[in-house]
């Protein structure tokens, strides 16, 4: 062992030597120009860097300042240069970006980004957008034959040599050499196009042009580039920056991008405190209108929860429903949703999806929308709506106004219809009457109006919002939406309780085989037993509450239509009497007769829908207005703008019934005319499955009131509108019914 030590200790001087022999090698390699002095201990050092000792010399640590050499200088200047170069090119690339979110920012009433107006601040606030920015805010303006005149593009040419804006040039740096980067701009200002045209000589390296930092000889190449500048976020040049128009088409004339289209804002929670700041739940159609003038036929919106497309062409509406596929989605209404499943209530098909949601439906077309069916449940419409009528005029001749006979009555007639859309709903659907024409309707029927009314109003602000979370917390709003609901299904137990009694005494008797008597949808159901009690319940109680509103205020927009366009109603009575005569007491062949009493309806549903929106989850990519759409994205067709679009109707504010005539489709645009534009009660499988007892529910009564009274409004002034889950006035309109 001390041998071994003795011999590791002998060793370590000469290793000591050898390093410090090759470090200097090494350091003579890096600086060839350079004579490395080094102090010299007290005893001299020799020529191996080592002094007499056997020991080296400690020497201070090396500084780049003042004694490096000027080779070392000069490439810490080149490093310089380029560190600079790239800072000046990212600063430009993130005030381009910047200048277009500014554009986009103003474009669409958005607020100011303090992070984008800093990036603009350090390039002096001006930059050159490059070709394919430039013409997404400068569309580049046609002749009126559609091509490209060069001459006049080429008329007041001015020619100038500039610098872009926008990019730091330093004042000190070295002149040109072929290590270094050139570029020189020529600025052409086309007065005619109102574009900027730049046009900048890069340097080439091997592989193309390209920006060279130095060591490779440049070639001069031209590249032209259409360049509009934006000053502060503000366009500048003449026509073409005052354009706020994005193409359809992208960059390279293909689909856009779904994130392309344009929206709202971004985020979801901030507009919707916005829409509850701004109260605009209950003008959500006139936004959709507002916002579509605005944006153009597609927009995206972010509400809370919720994202959505909004569309409103028909074109557009009629690509959407083909891709709808077998098992149509729409949007579903989870506060009602969470109701069936805290109470543990089954779900109708309103909020079912998918196969069992088309196995139930099956079921339910064939009691409520097929010919047959129809057939089976007008008689109970027609009494309904002519003991109304009775009702009407017995309160024309107690409260009216002018002599026997010729009375009439200026009125709210909003309540009445209302009893009317529940007693016709009852009779229809449970198969029974609950009298609520006679002088003291029942105080169970007015709670379950008010149930309703009081269940649409609370759904639109809890659609945005989780629903769980305000059950956990006890959110009075979530409270009174359930409440509402809870009374709703307690009305119908007992309306389906009473249905069940009345069809097992009709089984013991079998007077129901002999004499064939209709007994609602409810105990058609029942008696065919192919849905379980549970199913039959969930789908009768869906039916009940949404068919009482829904038909009672497109009626009240419908009397007072008709009381301000005396013309129309005139028409529309004289068709209504003529085709009465005719049908000997045959209802069906009544309304057939009479297509403008249905033109009315859908007239009004145009002018006024009972929902805003009808939405569906696309199964497959589809294209609208040249924007990518990924399937099972929610796109919704807005028919409150639709109806009143310039675009898709003639006149689109006249009340015209005749527009719809099965002859032609009077004063609309379009290839296939008449297609998509009337939306009010869905489409395809998935519409609205009391369609068919709205429809012929609004037709009977407008029939008896036309037949028995001239209407007349005080004022002709449009009626405000509000929205709660369906449109409806902000007063309900006075109309006065006479005596005819």
């Amino acid at each position: 062992m001390d041998t071994v030590a003795r011999v590791k200790k002998s060793l370590r001087t000469p290793i000591r030597k050898l390093t410090k022999c090759v470090s200097r090698v090494k350091e003579r390699k890096l600086y060839p120009r350079c004579r490395i002095r080094r102090r010299r201990s007290r005893g001299g050092a020799g020529k191996g860097g080592c002094n007499r000792s056997g020991r080296t010399p400690q020497t201070p640590p090396r500084t780049s300042h003042p004694k490096d050499p000027p080779i070392i200088f000069s490439y810490q200047a080149d490093l310089e240069k380029e560190r600079k170069l790239r800072e000046a090119m990212n600063a430009q690339k993130n005030a381009e970006r910047a200048a277009m979110r500014a554009h986009f920012r103003k474009k669409y009433q958005l607020s100011e980004s303090p992070k984008d107006t800093n990036h603009l601040r350090s390039v002096g606030g001006r930059v050159s957008l490059p070709h394919e920015l430039s013409k997404i805010i400068h569309p580049e303006t046609k002749t009126k034959d559609g091509g490209f005149n060069l001459l006049s593009a080429f008329q007041g040419l001015s020619f100038g040599t500039t610098t872009l804006p926008g990019r730091n040039h330093s004042k000190t740096s070295a002149p040109p050499t072929p290590a270094t980067y050139r570029r020189t701009h020529l600025v052409w200002t086309m007065r005619s196009m109102n574009i900027h045209v730049t046009v900048g000589v890069r340097a080439r390296g091997p592989c193309g042009s390209r920006n060279m930092l130095g060591g490779v000889a440049p070639q001069r190449g031209l590249c032209v580039t259409a360049a509009g500048t934006v000053a502060h976020g503000k366009l500048e040049g003449g026509k073409g920056a005052e354009s706020t128009g994005v193409g359809k088409k992208g960059i390279d004339g293909g689909v856009r991008r779904f994130e392309e289209i344009p929206h709202t804002g971004r985020s979801g929670w901030v507009n919707l405190v916005k829409f509850w700041r701004e109260d605009r739940f209950r003008q959500l159609h006139k936004h959709m209108e507002r916002t579509f003038n605005a944006l153009g036929p597609i927009y995206r919106e972010h509400l809370g929860t919720h994202s959505s497309v909004n569309i409103m062409l028909p074109s557009d509406i009629a690509e959407l429903f083909r891709s709808e596929g077998l098992h149509p989605r729409r949007m579903t209404l989870q506060p009602w949703a969470t109701h069936r499943e805290t109470r543990q209530h089954s779900k109708g098909v309103f909020l079912k999806n998918g196969e069992e949601w088309r196995a139930d439906r099956l079921l339910l077309n064939k009691e409520v929308m097929m010919s047959a069916a129809v057939r089976r449940f007008l008689p109970l419409l027609d009494e309904v709506a002519m003991d109304f009528c009775r009702m009407l005029r017995r309160k024309v001749e107690r409260e009216g106004r002018g002599e026997e006979g010729k009375r009439s009555l200026t009125m709210d007639p909003s309540p009445d219809l209302f009893r009317f859309a529940l007693e016709a709903s009852c009779h229809v659907i449970y198969g029974e009457r609950i009298g609520l024409f006679s002088s003291s309707p029942s105080l169970e029927s007015q709670k379950f109006i008010w149930a309703v009314e009081r269940m649409l109003a609370t759904t639109p602000p809890l659609l945005y919002l989780p629903p769980r979370l305000l059950l956990h917390i006890g959110a009075p709003l979530w409270t009174q939406h359930a409440s509402a609901w809870d009374h709703i299904f307690t009305h119908a137990e007992a309306r389906i309780q009473r249905g069940y009694q009345r069809l097992f005494q009709t089984r013991g008797s079998e007077a129901g085989a002999a004499g064939g008597q209709y007994t609602g949808v409810l105990g058609q159901l029942m008696e065919k037993g192919q849905l379980s009690l549970d199913l039959i319940k969930a789908n009768v109680t869906e039916l009940m509450a949404g068919g009482v509103d829904t038909t009672a205020v497109p009626l009240q927009f419908a009397l007072f239509e008709l009381g301000r366009n005396p013309e129309v109603q005139e028409r529309v009575r004289q068709q209504v009497r003529a085709s009465w005569a005719q049908a000997g007491g045959d209802l069906q062949k009544a309304l057939q007769g009479a297509p403008l009493l249905k033109g009315t309806i859908k007239e009004t549903l145009r002018l006024y829908p009972v929902g805003t929106t009808v939405q569906r989850y696309p199964i497959k990519d589809i294209v609208l207005q040249n924007y990518h759409i990924p399937a099972g994205t929610m796109v919704q067709a807005c028919l409150y703008p639709l109806g009143r679009s310039a675009d898709v109707f003639e006149d689109p504010l006249r009340f015209d019934p005749g527009r719809w005539g099965s002859s032609r489709e009077e004063g609309q645009k379009g290839e296939g005319a008449g297609a998509f534009r009337s939306l009010a009660f869905g489409f395809g499988a998935r519409q609205c499955v009391g369609r068919r007892i709205a429809e012929n529910e609004m037709q009977l009564l407008l029939m008896h009131i036309l037949l028995s009274f001239h209407l007349s409004v005080s004022s002709s002034e449009d009626i405000k509108t509000t929205c709660t889950l369906i449109l409806q006035p902000e007063t309900p309109p006075r109309i006065t019914f006479s005596q005819l």
